[in-house]
């Protein structure tokens, strides 16, 4: 008779595998709160310590970690000296485990929970037995997830066991398991440790969904998910339209990491290839859009729009004469939904945008290796900025330079800002030189540049940006400080009654 060990945390579908197999001439082994589920479900399976020969101890932090059941495990059967040492032993054969772990990263999550909870809920004898039947999986049936339940009852049924090309596949999907196991436990305790950059880093990932394509559609791709999602896409609740694409992706997490920096404040943002075409704020969110459309609404044709209240219906009527791709907002009320569905192939997406949340780490992959550096969660206040020019910039200069910083630091550098009336009127991006950014701002701005303020990611290295926005008729400028030439730009503002502060900090994005 072939045996099944059976010792889990998660009990989906459970009785139903087990039973099925019983029917297929199993004799099952069981553990603690597995076996008590069995029992009452009608089944009589075995407990560990009758084939172990030994009580569990320690609360049951040891009840697996025994010769009988890892030399079970781990017997190498076509080696005769391996079969006559377990024959010797009286040790039978187990054919079979399923296992699944204590829920380490749902105890984490926990409000309130303690240190000890947390570390009571590491799992030692789970993964030892998963890893000493999978380095065994030649002989050995391993299950880790309720999903491959169906398709190994259905082998056994069909054949007597599972097919080796199985076995492998199961193997292969337990060491993943068990790596995103240790890495959780891993990044747990090195937080609480304080260290930041340790001399190792595993992190771990779960797939969201399989996509199309990747940024071409050549490309293969997918989206998977981190330890702490809550802002995140992976989190949203898709309402309507087709799946998210990479780009999508790409496109949506740009702009609800804008809407971060507005909290408090109702604030839109729309958003093509990773940078913003218009943000705008106002007395509330139809409002700040109006503003975010009227920025740019030739470049929103096909984009993304981000916003940080609830979607009603005058709203909705007003972002549905407009193609776009996806609209990502906290809440879409019904008479929206009603509106906005009637375009078949918009995305709406229901995320929390007004959650206030510090992402510490961000990583970027290069060839073979990742960088890994702080959020840049910086932001300044009215008292934080210098005056570097004769004339101090007026309290509603000083209201409009503080919303174009917000926004420079997530246009591509170098980045150029153009601010008015609360809302972006230009956007320079991305260019190879500081002055080609700003006549590029200017440009989109066209008229409404006159009486508008200039944010610039990082400092001017000459005055031909200072000279660009004069001519413009830009009447005050904020960016970091710091050049050698610094003084040159002065003179230039001086020259010309502008306003000039420094933050001190700059905020270069690649």
């Amino acid at each position: 008779m072939k045996r099944a060990l059976v010792s889990v945390s998660d009990k989906t579908g459970l009785v139903e595998f087990v039973k099925g197999l019983v029917d297929c001439g199993y004799e099952i082994i069981s553990t603690g709160g597995t076996k008590k589920a069995l029992e009452e479900a009608g089944l009589n399976p075995i407990g560990i310590s009758d084939v172990t020969g030994f009580s569990e101890i320690m609360d049951g932090r040891v009840k697996t970690l025994h010769p009988k059941v890892h030399g079970a495990l781990l017997c190498v059967r076509d080696n005769p000296e391996h079969v006559k040492q377990l024959q010797e032993l009286g040790i039978e054969y187990i054919d079979l485990i399923c296992v699944n772990l204590y829920p380490f990263k749902e105890t984490v999550q926990k409000k309130g929970v303690t240190h000890e909870e947390i570390i009571e809920n590491i799992d030692i004898g789970g993964p030892s037995m998963l890893r000493s039947a999978s380095k065994n999986y030649k002989s050995i049936t391993v299950v880790c997830d309720p999903k491959d339940y169906d398709k190994v009852l259905k082998e056994i049924q069909e054949n007597g066991d599972t097919c080796p090309v199985t076995r492998e596949f199961l193997a292969a999907k337990v060491f993943r398991h068990t790596a995103r196991y240790d890495a959780m436990i891993a990044d747990y305790l090195t937080k609480k440790t304080g260290e930041e950059f340790p001399e190792s880093l595993t992190i771990t990932f779960d797939k969201v969904q399989d996509l199309r394509y990747g940024e071409n559609p050549h490309q293969k791709a997918a989206f998977y998910k981190g330890m702490n999602p809550q802002y995140s896409l992976a989190n949203a609740t898709q309402l309507h339209g087709k799946e998210l694409s990479y780009n999508n992706i790409q496109d949506g997490n740009a702009a609800i990491e804008i809407l971060k920096d507005f909290e408090g404040q109702c604030a839109a943002v729309g958003l093509k290839h990773m940078n913003p075409c218009g943000v705008g704020i106002g007395e509330n969110i139809e409002a700040a859009w109006d503003k975010a459309y009227e920025a740019d609404p030739v470049s929103i044709f096909g984009g993304i729009v981000a916003l940080n209240d609830t979607v009603e219906k005058g709203l909705a009527e007003k972002l549905s004469k407009i193609f776009l791709e996806i609209i990502i907002a906290p809440d879409f009320t019904p008479e929206a939904l009603e509106i906005l569905t009637r375009k078949k192939n918009i995305r709406l997406m229901k995320l929390d945008t007004t959650l206030s949340v510090n992402t510490s780490l961000k990583y970027t992959n290069v060839n073979d290796g990742l960088l890994v550096q702080e959020m840049d969660m910086h932001q300044i206040k009215e008292e934080d900025l210098r005056c570097v020019t004769n004339r101090k910039p007026t309290p509603e200069e000083i209201k409009q330079l503080l919303f174009g910083w917000k926004v420079v630091k997530h246009v591509k550098s170098n980045a150029i800002v153009l601010v008015k009336d609360d809302m972006t009127i230009g956007v320079g991006a991305g260019q190879m030189n500081r002055v080609g950014s700003a006549k590029i701002a200017i440009e989109e701005a066209g008229e409404k540049a006159k009486g508008s303020v200039m944010a610039s990611d990082a400092f001017f290295p000459m005055p031909d940006t200072v000279e660009e926005a004069i001519k413009a008729g830009v009447t005050a400028i904020i960016q970091p400080g710091g050049s050698i030439r610094d003084q040159d730009s002065i003179d230039v503002c001086n020259e010309h009654g502008i306003a000039m502060v420094y933050t001190g900090i700059r905020h270069f994005k690649h």
